[in-house]
């Protein structure tokens, strides 16, 4: 497929109390002992995070082998409490206790994942196809630790699209296993770990550095210069990056379309309770099964108390899946509404994790998942492929 340029300019964020430019000249010291996001010196203008040796700053990442971009801001390390407060109007049930939860720096995108960057993911089906046929980059027990599977293509593109696929536009209708796929891919392409947060780590980001209800306050009312939500954006997920960021310099974390988390749903927070205080990364919850996972931050559709940042949306396969015309059902797409309002945000950890528990993030934990997956490689219905640094020129030698 063409591959599509999507415009990353430097746009204003705000940071820890104030405004400030990210410059071109000063992203160009980026690039440290091959660092993405790390710099000897403080920038003069714009986020930075003290560190041993230098700095993180935000970087722009060039996905390999394409023009398509995206930018990374640098998030400070802190303590929060997970969770709303049993004062707090419109709380649910499963959004307590709360639990004080460290975190870590790390580095969380922007904007959440375009059209144009999940449909350059989506090419690779066709791709590992041509290469399995051709007996090219073939997977094995040997080397399949650093094979994916890409998404299948789509049963009905008219309801996917439905409320349009413009390349900076967020993506939707991808199950957890596929944006977790999605991660892996760029990730290994990379030499990078991009992944899905953890509950934690995701309204930490969220909520910018404040303790109200949403990252503006507490008002509702201010939603709309914020978050497209039920009253102000019509039908469809926008354009990412149109309304104001939160304090970390983040849009869209609250409203356009929710947001994919590692976690399976609890019914609260009591097991995380008795271990405070943890660990953001630690208190992923793995899933024991593919349904009732957890979508963060509300959608268009939504109205504006499912916005707030300690709201939660619990996943259902088989209602979301309810027109899926396949056996199994698909592991990589939702056939039904609210997915059209689900999409996924990318996070990068400051330290990178162990092998043993990036593989969590990037591969399904849940036994139905993993038969499903199975069942289609076995059956030829799945594009399976190798990922490393050399995929981007396999596929441009593919193209002619």
């Amino acid at each position: 497929m063409l591959h599509r340029f999507l415009v990353a300019g430097l746009m204003l964020v705000s940071f820890a109390g104030f405004s400030a430019g990210v410059c071109k000249a000063e992203i160009a010291d980026i690039n440290v002992a091959n660092k993405p996001g790390i710099s000897k010196t403080k920038p003069s203008e714009g986020p930075a995070i003290e560190i041993d040796g230098g700095f993180m700053v935000p970087y722009t990442q060039i996905i390999p082998g394409t023009d398509l971009t995206f930018e990374m801001i640098p998030i400070p390390a802190g303590s929060f409490q997970l969770g709303s407060p049993d004062a707090e109007p419109d709380r649910s049930d499963d959004e307590g206790p709360q639990v004080k939860v460290n975190v870590a720096p790390m580095w969380v995108a922007k904007t959440e994942v375009t059209w144009a960057q999940y449909e350059e993911f989506m090419s690779l089906y066709s791709a590992f196809k041509t290469f399995e046929s051709d007996g090219v980059r073939m997977v094995d027990d040997g080397n399949k630790v650093d094979a994916i599977t890409a998404p299948t293509e789509l049963y009905d593109s008219s309801f996917t699209y439905e409320y349009g696929n413009e390349p900076d536009q967020a993506a939707v209708s991808m199950t957890q296993y596929a944006s977790q796929q999605f991660t892996k891919w760029l990730s290994k392409i990379t030499g990078l770990q991009y992944r899905l947060p953890t509950e934690a780590e995701w309204e930490y980001a969220a909520r910018g550095g404040t303790t109200t209800a949403f990252y503006w306050g507490d008002d509702p009312d201010q939603a709309d210069q914020f978050a497209w939500f039920f009253d102000n954006a019509g039908e469809g997920q926008k354009q990412v990056g149109l309304l104001k960021p939160n304090g970390f310099g983040l849009h869209d974390m609250l409203g356009n379309v929710a947001e994919w988390t590692v976690n399976q749903h609890t019914e609260n927070y009591n097991d995380l309770k008795a271990k405070e205080p943890l660990g953001a990364t630690d208190a992923g919850v793995w899933p024991e099964m593919g349904t009732e996972c957890v979508v963060r931050g509300g959608h268009w559709a939504d109205d504006v108390a499912a916005l707030r940042c300690a709201a939660r949306l619990v996943s259902d396969d088989e209602a979301w899946k309810e027109e899926d015309p396949n056996f199994p059902l698909s592991p990589w797409w939702f056939t039904s509404d609210p997915a059209r309002g689900v999409g996924f945000r990318l996070f990068r950890s400051y330290q990178p994790l162990s092998s043993e528990t990036i593989q969590k993030f990037w591969e399904p934990t849940a036994e139905d998942v993993i038969e499903d997956v199975e069942s289609r490689i076995f059956s030829g219905r799945s594009g399976r492929g190798l990922v490393d640094p050399e995929l981007p020129s396999a596929l441009k030698e593919l193209e002619g």
